[in-house]
């Protein structure tokens, strides 16, 4: 392949770059007050569009219009403006090439030295449920193309397109007497450049949850904004940071935190668990729930008619791993729940709304963290789930909402009582949330016993029946004579799990099915007398 070279006479750029001219170009016009004087102190001659160049006026600064550049108007109310060589010839300038300087004296563009953009809210007004006319009105083409022009050309042009980042463009300037070390240019490049994958990310994800593809996406982009630096990761030696998807949806990272100090990484998976599994129970149909996780699984969850009930019932399903772990309500925390919290030692509570007579009963435990979630509605509730492997990503998706009483199927010569029936499927929606290998044994809408992440079905069957030993009885006292229920997250291959099951007290099972020895495993359950419902589907969770 022909290889074309031109004649150069570059020179090798200076590490400093005074900043004779500025295109300021906004969205958000917070910031400009303090911005714009450091400008002019400096004798910085600055350039605008529309509604910007109207803000920098308001400061008192003197302002030309970005049509002196271009010596075009503004047109299409605005969606065309500075998308013109005028523009990107003082953006894309290279000084030290004499065929650019040529080409900008003969064109008469001119050098452009500090570009200040920020974008069209294209995020937020996602967020905000807008129409898909809005959406589209806010997808920025001129901002990011001016962007990348100045970043890439970062050896003379400044490129800032975050407005965290004038304080430190003007302490720069103070430095420099006016000027850019290329070092910071380096820097600023860099964070405009993420700036610009992260829309362009956002916008995509926005088109593909319209077009309703259900094939895997060609490319797919993973973006995040710094929110902060974490104490460290899983363990002391792990640097750990918080970043966020902009879409501002109810979760870890909006939560509104009222007391403690900072979440560790460690506090926000276990929260990110709790509230997915929070989630499934809803006040106007389950009543108020609770759920306590400790190293990302659930310890105790249970539903019941008031929030202090529902948290006492599910303390008592463990206890002793209950210390130190995370809380998680549907409903509003009132006081004498905040009473019974106090307690127990207690890393996170979280819940919809706080009573400010809860949140004082809580204030002298310094170490507990105190947060408002709000509830996560079904369509915002994550659809995809991702892990990064060496080399690249697994993405799947969620796997949609628990099976209700239409989708399970009774395989058992024994049906099941409406009462089993009931706590099957509250069994089914927390067993979701556990990991592998996962079994759990529930009454009354309350975990009594939870195995999880054992190598083997029959150990975790056998750990969620030493875990219910102590607070279950077969029957006994309660004067119903009704047993457990079981949940498994994926088919029992062989009967054997049926007999630790029978073992604990277990009367009722819900699993998956589909094994090649389903025959075996329900013919077990008819032996023992066992009631047991398929679902069809495997909620297998590493």
């Amino acid at each position: 392949m022909a290889t074309r070279t031109r004649s150069r006479a570059r020179n090798t750029p200076n590490d400093v770059v005074r900043i004779r001219r500025a295109l300021i170009s906004v969205s958000d016009k917070s910031g400009l007050d303090d911005l714009v004087p450091v400008l002019g102190r400096f004798g910085v001659e600055i350039v605008s569009t529309g509604a910007t160049a109207s803000a920098i006026r308001q400061t008192g600064a003197e302002v030309r219009e970005v049509s002196d550049l271009t010596g075009h108007p503004e047109i299409m109310d605005g969606r065309v403006k500075t998308l013109h060589p005028g523009v990107h010839g003082g953006l894309l300038a290279d000084p030290g090439d004499s065929t650019h300087v040529r080409a900008m004296a003969e064109h008469g563009i001119e050098s452009v030295q500090l570009l200040v953009v920020n974008l069209y809210p294209f995020e937020s007004t996602v967020a905000g449920d807008a129409g898909p006319e809005s959406c589209i009105e806010n997808i920025d083409i001129g901002g990011p193309a001016m962007i990348r022009a100045a970043a890439k050309n970062h050896a003379h042009v400044c490129a800032i397109a975050d407005i965290d980042d004038y304080r430190k463009l003007i302490e720069e300037m103070e430095l420099t007497g006016g000027g850019t070390r290329l070092a910071f240019r380096r820097e600023m490049a860099e964070i405009a450049f993420s700036r610009t994958a992260s829309y362009d990310a956002a916008v995509a994800d926005w088109m593909a949850s319209r077009t309703g593809v259900t094939t895997p996406r060609r490319t797919r982009t993973v973006a995040g904004h710094f929110v902060r630096t974490l104490r460290y990761g899983e363990n002391p030696h792990q640097g750990a940071a918080l970043y966020s998807d902009g879409s501002g949806r109810p979760g870890p990272v909006s939560a509104r935190q009222l007391q403690g100090k900072e979440l560790s990484y460690n506090n926000y998976c276990d929260l990110d668990a709790g509230l997915g599994l929070i989630s499934e129970f809803r006040p106007d149909i389950d009543g108020a729930a609770c759920v306590i996780i400790k190293h990302g699984n659930p310890c105790g969850v249970a539903c019941r008619s008031t929030v202090l009930d529902a948290y006492l019932a599910a303390l008592d399903c463990d206890p002793d791993s209950a210390f130190g772990g995370i809380v998680c309500f549907n409903a509003r925390l009132t006081k004498d729940v905040s009473k019974a919290i106090s307690s127990v030692f207690t890393e996170v509570v979280s819940a919809p709304s706080i009573d400010r007579r809860a949140a004082k009963t809580l204030e002298n435990r310094t170490n507990l963290r105190l947060l408002e979630v709000d509830p996560i509605p079904d369509h915002l509730r994550p659809r995809e789930l991702m892990r990064p492997i060496v080399g690249g990503f697994l993405l799947q998706d969620s796997g949609g909402d628990s099976p209700g009483l239409d989708d399970v199927t009774t395989v058992s010569e024994r049906h099941p009582s409406d009462d089993e029936v009931r706590d099957m499927l509250f069994a089914w929606r927390v067993v979701k949330h556990v990991t592998s290998n996962a079994v759990i044994y529930c009454r009354d809408r309350t975990t009594l016993g939870i195995g999880a992440g054992q190598m083997s079905r029959v150990d975790s069957a056998r750990i969620a029946g030493l875990k219910s030993r102590d607070r279950f009885s077969t029957g006994e006292g309660d004067g119903t004579g009704r047993g457990l229920v079981a949940a498994s997250d994926a088919f029992l291959p062989f009967p054997d799990a049926i007999s630790q099951m029978t073992a604990a007290g277990v009367t009722a099972l819900i699993q998956p099915g589909g094994s090649r020895g389903d025959s075996e495993v329900i013919q077990a359950a008819n032996d023992a007398g066992i009631a047991m419902m398929f679902t069809g589907i495997r909620q297998f969770s590493h």
